[in-house]
């Protein structure tokens, strides 16, 4: 267990230290946030930094976390390089930047951001791929949720399907302080609790882990690259955070709760999946018993199997039961993210219930129509897209970070990721069966060079130009 101790560690060490170091790139301001200056009752609602850190947790968690890192688990200890580094040096900035770039420009969606930072041009584009992308995930954590609900109770998915949608419209419809704000904090601290039972579950059973090892382990030989860094998304970096960071920018009530609220969410989120995947392997032994578990009983099968058997009975519903709170959790915020999207370019007043009702409303055609869809092809896409968003937020903070700093330097630390999961994008999309199915050499060969043409036409316009040093945040 001595390797789960280290990654956990790291975490520890990333929040304490380069949390710091990408804080003082934006040096919180110390004046009034937009929750203090635009109270409205509806969204603009000021909270405590740690009911909005469990707010925000719970809105980015989903099954992400849970069953992405069971099946990166698939791959082998290697697995925890990526939660842990692409966390501490990706994901957790990205978070981070993507909700104070929102709190500097008066808790806008993300959609207006990209925008405004990368131009006009994306408007539409950006617009229809997160409201694409809200309503996979809506769909995508209601079916996980519902499934491993059918699979303990028994009771038909469709039925479960009913429920959880309708806790969704209210969610979506209600102010975020009258159902968000009450029960979120609760589910929150049962999310980690049910992190540290399996925890303790694993330590006290005696459960060996793998010894560490860069091999890949896949049972089928998949590539690592990029399979694995689609696959584990919300454990290590994700764009839909994206859009649930601006929900809790319009909350906080100083910039500088920031930091715990942004990044150390995403620090949390990857505690978790640092723990599911080390449970799979432990549980299961080898990847390849891992992977048939995947295969015969799904993800849900396989959450139910490890909790139950590592954590005991108690502990096993109790651990059970935060992992059907996080997809709905997420599920639902999605959908009041996807409301305020439109509603921000539309110049809707959010307060209004009956454009918000009508919104919600016309978004839940394709969610039911995508609950119909085989999971494990929903979730390959989903993934995908998700960190194509992540790239274009990690380009548009890029933006963000050069225009309020004298010294252009300072952008390398989203830059540097931005690159990167550009990189891991396009290669997967030329390479996987799910795109253009090409081979392996080719793919990446592709990729490197669309990668290094992105990177140099973003310098030359934003950076080289000075096109950056004159964008201006956002006031009203």
């Amino acid at each position: 267990m001595l390797l789960i101790i280290v990654c956990l560690l790291c975490l520890l060490l990333g929040f304490v230290v380069y949390s710091r170091v990408v804080e003082r790139i934006v040096i919180p301001y110390r004046s009034e946030t937009p929750a203090i200056k635009h109270p409205d009752g509806m969204d603009y609602v000021p909270m405590s930094k740690f009911k909005i850190h469990l707010i925000e947790l719970l809105n980015i968690a989903g099954t992400g976390p849970i069953f992405g890192a069971l099946m990166g688990a698939k791959w082998g200890p290697i697995v925890f390089i990526w939660i842990v580094a692409g966390t501490i040096f990706g994901g957790a900035v990205h978070d981070y930047m993507s909700g104070m770039m929102s709190a500097r420009n008066e808790g806008r969606s993300a959609t207006f951001l990209i925008r405004h930072y990368l131009g006009e041009g994306s408007r539409y584009p950006v617009l229809i791929l997160m409201i694409v992308l809200m309503v996979m995930v809506a769909a995508t954590f209601a079916r996980s949720a519902s499934d491993l609900l059918s699979f303990i109770t028994d009771i038909p998915a469709v039925a479960w399907i009913v429920i959880i949608l309708l806790y969704f419209i209210a969610s979506t419809l209600l102010p975020i302080d009258k159902l968000i704000g009450k029960i979120y904090p609760v589910f929150g601290v049962l999310l980690i609790m049910m992190a540290v039972i399996v925890l303790i579950g694993l330590f006290a059973g005696g459960y060996e882990m793998p010894s560490f090892t860069l091999e890949n382990l896949h049972p089928d030989n998949e590539a690592f690259f990029p399979d694995m860094f689609i696959t584990v998304a919300c454990g290590a970096i994700s764009g839909f955070h994206a859009t649930q960071a601006p929900m809790a920018s319009r909350c906080i009530k100083d910039e500088r709760d920031g930091r715990v609220v942004f990044y150390g969410a995403m620090i949390v989120e990857s505690v978790i999946a640092v723990i599911w995947a080390a449970a799979g392997m432990a549980f299961y032994s080898d990847t390849s018993a891992l992977a048939d578990a995947l295969a015969s009983g799904g993800a849900s099968g396989v959450v139910y199997d490890i909790a139950i058997n590592v954590a005991g009975p108690l502990g096993g519903i109790l651990a059970v039961i935060g992992v059907v709170v996080c997809p709905i959790t997420s599920g639902d915020t999605a959908l009041r993210s996807a409301r305020l999207m439109v509603q921000d370019d539309r110049g809707y007043d959010s307060t209004k219930l009956r454009s918000g009702v009508a919104i919600t409303a016309i978004l839940l055609i394709p969610i039911v129509f995508l609950l119909t869809i085989d999971f494990s092809a929903l979730w390959n896409y989903f993934s995908w897209m998700n960190q194509t968003l992540s790239c274009i937020i990690l380009w548009t903070v890029t933006v963000f970070i050069v225009s309020i700093r004298k010294y252009n330097n300072f952008a390398l630390i989203t830059a540097i990721p931005a690159v990167f999961m550009t990189m891991v994008v396009t290669s997967f999309i030329l390479y996987s069966p799910i795109g253009l199915n090409l081979d392996y050499e080719p793919a990446m060969s592709i990729a490197a060079v669309i990668t290094v043409i992105i990177t140099v036409l973003f310098v030359k316009y934003y950076i080289t130009s000075g096109r950056a040093k004159k964008i201006e945040c956002v006031t009203d």
